[in-house]
């Protein structure tokens, strides 16, 4: 379905189409609708689905910019989100004349109460920021006529959810409600249950999780031999822009560090990161001044960067919803994109419970060797040589070294000179920097049995290939160490983790499910 079938005003569409977007994403299709008729909507999807604009829309769409209001509140669980929907939301209202606010930790509470002050139709925020800021009287909710709940489920992971009822408890009970999460805990259906009127759940189908543009690959690689696999990888793919995921800010730390001792353009964001240094690190990335983010996941949600290539996941992720939002970064507006998993022979489990979720299966990928490593790199330098001859500007100033060059030109031979020039442009293999990555704890998941080493019949490059083996598996993971909660988000936050799990198409009291694509 186009935009322009979706009832929205002429001041919308005219900066929908500024922003090249002609066709509506499912989420959008299914919730713009429901949300401009007023209803309570509950929106399960992935980030990179288009949630921003299946709620923004219809948000934009009912605001009044001639009253001096704050109309809508959006809940957002990073300071990047928040960002990011700040500046989606203003471009959208730009002709309109919205004015969108952004709010959250980490930056001068004073400077964000004066531009508060200024003016606000949409306040978009951290909750702990939020609550700051309604305490200090600086921040009035009664006019809201829309609240917005982005990445629910992620604010609960984080622990917001007492932050999160204390603001919505603040505001008019006649409101409209859109709550957006890529799952559905207990915890979620409950806000829906306590705090919604009717919803109607509009769900994208498993199926959807991850788009086809997206190759997938894994590895599977000690972790000491980690650094200099996805380097020598990154020498033959020549990412234009690309983004490593580390498990924990020392890692995104290290990594960093390490990268830009190979010679990489590298900037690291995570939790510690002064909001000023991560918002010009994300800048310099999106202007193309930078080749390489290293994100941890925290930090990494919400992203909204076109022209990312390729996603190098550096640690497996501990949840595999995590591991559908990393590679969401990548495959976007229709252009293709690569992922790149490294697992130690002991995470080998966790490959195969992605896979469930994705229903997708990642196909094993050859690491690339020294030599095709450093073959890559001098092409690399052969191309900039020759672009570089081709640039006028360049070439002007040559003249400015032509009686030093005729003097190196007799004493050597334009081989020499070339090989010299080449020495200095690429990095020797045999004497590259020594990096140093210290070792993070690995994944707590030790199946019984043979294990996943080996190479089993039916299987892949040591995959388990049978049923009964997988079976075993499934079985030996549900009975493991407590340290497997991590891959059920539901036991993060949920006191009674003895109750079975609903299943996601499950009809739930107080919510019209809408899915599409489930057969």
């Amino acid at each position: 379905m186009k935009f322009n079938e979706l009832n929205l005003s002429a001041d919308l569409l005219a900066e929908i189409e500024k922003a090249g977007f002609v066709e509506a994403s499912p989420i959008q299709e299914q919730t713009i609708p429901l949300a401009l008729e007023g209803k309570d909507v509950i929106g399960q999807a992935q980030t990179g689905t288009g949630k921003t604009a299946a709620f923004g829309l219809p948000t934009l769409e009912k605001i009044r910019t001639e009253e001096a209001t704050i109309q809508a509140l959006v809940i957002a669980p990073t300071r990047e989100l928040a960002v990011q929907s700040q500046e989606e939301l203003f471009r959208f209202g730009r002709s309109k004349g919205v004015k969108v606010r952004s709010v959250y930790g980490g930056s001068s509470i004073e400077k964000q109460i004066k531009a508060l002050k200024s003016g606000a139709h949409i306040v978009v925020g951290t909750p702990g920021r939020l609550l700051d800021l309604i305490k200090r009287k600086a921040l009035k909710l009664q006019d809201i006529e829309t609240l917005i709940l982005d990445e629910a489920d992620e604010m609960l992971n984080m622990g917001f959810l007492e932050d999160i009822e204390a603001i919505i408890s603040r505001v008019p009970e006649n409101r409209q409600t859109l709550l957006f999460s890529a799952t559905m805990p207990d915890a979620i259906k409950r806000i829906g249950v306590q705090f919604m009127k009717a919803p109607e759940h509009v769900k994208i189908a498993a199926k959807e999780l991850t788009t086809e543009l997206v190759d997938q690959y894994y590895i599977r690689v000690k972790e000491q031999e980690k650094f200099d696999t996805m380097t020598r990888l990154m020498d033959v793919a020549q990412p234009e822009l690309a983004i490593v995921f580390g498990r924990t800010k020392r890692r995104v730390d290290e990594l960093t560090r390490g990268l830009k001792i190979r010679g990489f353009r590298a900037e690291g964001i995570h939790g510690d990161l002064d909001q000023n240094k991560r918002l010009r690190v994300l800048r310099d990335f999106k202007n193309g001044n930078l080749d390489v983010l290293v994100a941890t996941d925290v930090a990494a949600r919400g992203l909204d960067i076109s022209g990312v290539t390729h996603v190098y996941n550096y640690d497996i992720p501990q949840d595999p919803e995590s591991y559908v939002h990393r590679i969401g970064r990548t495959g976007r507006a229709g252009k293709s994109g690569q992922s790149i998993t490294f697992v130690a022979p002991n995470e080998m489990g966790y490959l195969q419970i992605i896979e469930n979720l994705t229903k997708k299966r990642m196909k094993g990928l050859k690491p690339a060797s020294v030599e095709e490593s450093f073959q890559s790199k001098k092409q690399v330098a052969l191309k900039k040589i020759e672009r570089d001859f081709a640039d006028e500007t360049i070439r002007a100033n040559f003249e400015k070294f032509g009686k030093d060059a005729r003097k190196l030109a007799a004493e050597f031979t334009p081989e020499e000179l070339a090989m010299y020039i080449l020495s200095l442009t690429v990095q020797d293999p045999d004497s590259l920097p020594e990096v140093e990555i210290a070792r993070e704890k690995p994944l707590p998941f030790k199946p019984s049995g043979n294990g996943f080493g080996g190479k089993a019949k039916g299987g892949r490059g040591g995959r388990r290939g049978d049923d009964r083996r997988e079976r075993d598996r499934r079985d030996e993971f549900k009975k493991g160490s407590r340290g497997n909660d991590r891959f059920d988000k539901e036991k993060r936050y949920r006191k009674d983790n003895k109750k079975p799990r609903n299943t996601l198409s499950e009809k739930q009291t107080g919510f019209v499910i809408r899915n599409k694509g489930d057969k």
